[in-house]
């Protein structure tokens, strides 16, 4: 299997809002459909325009994953439930350290358990906690750096 993480194209577009809706279906459980629908229409709307995106793509060309980047932030990563396990977030992670340096930081949803495992395991550690996400809703958010 050969993958390999490209720059967002435009035409991938509605198939990266499907990974993360299907992603955030599967893994942010704590969220109600009106939540999901409000960062949906938010990612619809031209959220994944205002960052620096790498997409993982599978030896035939479609999305698997991808990665949201502001500066050294991580301001997204979503990998399709199939595909969940197999490296993936991973591998973006280390393309964004490649293209960043290995000071990056990444917000993530207090309640979300696996992705704080997740990043923990990478290397990442908090360093703060905000009760209010960044669109002003009570979803408290654990500020995660990655040590090296």
């Amino acid at each position: 299997m050969i993958n390999k993480i490209v720059p967002y194209q435009e035409n991938d577009h509605d198939k990266l809002v499907d990974i993360w809706y299907q992603a955030v279906r599967h893994t942010h459980t704590f969220l109600t459909d009106k939540d999901i629908a409000f960062y949906h229409q938010m990612l619809q709307n031209g959220a994944l325009k205002e960052v620096e995106i790498w997409v993982e793509v599978n030896e035939n060309k479609v999305p698997t994953g991808f990665i949201g980047l502001d500066g050294t932030k991580i301001e997204m990563l979503f990998v399709h439930p199939d595909n969940h396990g197999r490296g993936i977030g991973s591998r973006l992670i280390k393309h964004a350290e490649a293209l960043k340096g290995s000071n990056l930081q990444v917000d993530v949803n207090e309640q979300n358990e696996g992705a704080f495992t997740f990043y923990k395991r990478y290397g990442f550690v908090q360093q703060g906690r905000s009760e209010l996400d960044s669109s002003g809703r009570p979803f408290p958010i654990l500020h995660l750096v990655l040590k090296r």
